[in-house]
């Protein structure tokens, strides 16, 4: 019987308004200091908030998932040949309606040619866990052997149609700050965010290919519990956590660190702490827990593939980020949240969650040497 082929990283690439690439990602996460400030692409006089983190100087989404895309293939030192052979997983917003972006099918199909892919792609534009369910659907390509390579590429530029839909319906934070699981949290803010992996199976390293970290582990389940609100006990997210455990063949005390999709409002943060009580037990009160959203905002379609990004960085170089924003803590949140500075590990596991409207619910176990 084959061994199970180790899903790695071996190129990634990301953007926000933390800076360009990746290692800018990490070191603005470390820094602690958020990226939110007044929104200049388009006109915010109408709404009740005005803030965002957004890079300046940005270009297209076709020009900046190509840009991408691009730098993560290079760093994982694919030559035009192995980039061929590479299908693409593009998650994004957007569709045929008048005002929703460039079609993401259409899209996709310009940057395998722009960046010289393989001809096959799939598309997602599942909210707020496109790109981790993106990350889930090419490990199980990789693992089960059906392809050898997969690139995964997600974008979202804050635009004025989301942004004005999130401020009607009273979702963004009026004092201008993203506070996950604190007391006094007013809700999310939006931010700017494109990435791109490259995952493939353990034989990248082969051509010398260094894995920046493997994917040991991924799970998907829903709520079913309303449209917009998660379900307070967090079963569904549990089981999504449960699920990745399941697969990596892992305790939940292998769990060094959690980048939690916790967004800074009342409901699904309390509905993921609840979640992360459920799947990690007693173990939930130990495990070091922040939401990188609270620096760099919430780049929805493209949340989880960002986040990923981030996660791994952070465990391959041993210190995990702090939970901006905190004003103290919620009693209904009780879990160990890095609010001070950044805390050096030893851990080897790490957790990244996504969820969204829907009930639904990922969640990625990163693994590092």
């Amino acid at each position: 019987m084959a061994e199970p082929r180790v899903i790695q990283l071996t190129g990634v690439h990301a953007v926000s308004a933390l800076g360009r690439g990746a290692e800018a990602q990490l070191a603005g996460v470390l820094a602690g200091v958020p990226a939110f400030g007044p929104v200049r692409r388009f006109d915010t006089a109408a709404r009740r908030v005005t803030v965002a983190a957004t890079l300046p100087d940005v270009g297209t989404l076709p020009d900046e998932l190509a840009a991408a895309i691009d730098a993560a293939c290079r760093a994982a030192g694919l030559d035009r040949a192995q980039r061929t052979r590479c299908a693409l997983l593009l998650a994004m917003h957007g569709g045929p309606a008048p005002g929703a972006g460039p079609d993401p099918a259409a899209l996709a199909g310009q940057l395998t040619l722009r960046c010289g892919l393989s001809a096959h792609t799939r598309v997602y534009t599942s909210a707020c866990v496109s790109a981790s369910t993106a990350v889930a659907d090419a490990a199980t390509l990789i693992s089960r052997g059906d392809v050898d390579r997969v690139v995964v590429a997600a974008g979202y530029l804050v635009e004025p149609d989301q942004f004005a839909l999130f401020d009607a319906g009273r979702a963004l934070a009026v004092d201008g700050a993203v506070r996950p699981f604190s007391t006094g949290r007013r809700g999310l803010l939006l931010g700017d965010g494109v990435a791109a992996v490259v995952l493939e199976a353990s034989t990248g390293r082969r051509r010398g290919a260094e894995p920046l970290a493997t994917v040991a582990g991924w799970g998907r389940a829903g709520d079913a519990f309303h449209p917009c609100q998660p379900d307070p006990t967090g079963a569904g997210l549990a089981r999504a956590v449960e699920g990745a455990l399941r697969r990596a063949g892992l305790p939940p005390r292998v769990v060094g660190y959690v980048n939690a999709n916790a967004t800074g409002t009342t409901q699904s943060d309390v509905a993921e702490a609840a979640a992360l009580r459920r799947a990690l037990g007693g173990h939930a009160a130990e495990v070091a827990v922040s939401s990188t959203k609270s620096v760099h905002g919430h780049a929805l379609e493209a949340s989880g593939l960002l986040e990923l990004v981030i996660t791994a960085l952070a465990l391959r170089h041993g210190e995990l980020p702090v939970n901006a924003g905190w004003l103290g803590p919620d009693e209904a949140c009780p879990l160990n949240v890095i609010t001070d500075q950044p805390h050096r590990t030893t851990a080897t596991h790490a957790l990244t969650l996504n969820a969204a409207f829907g009930g639904a619910n990922t969640a990625l176990l990163v693994g590092v040497p």
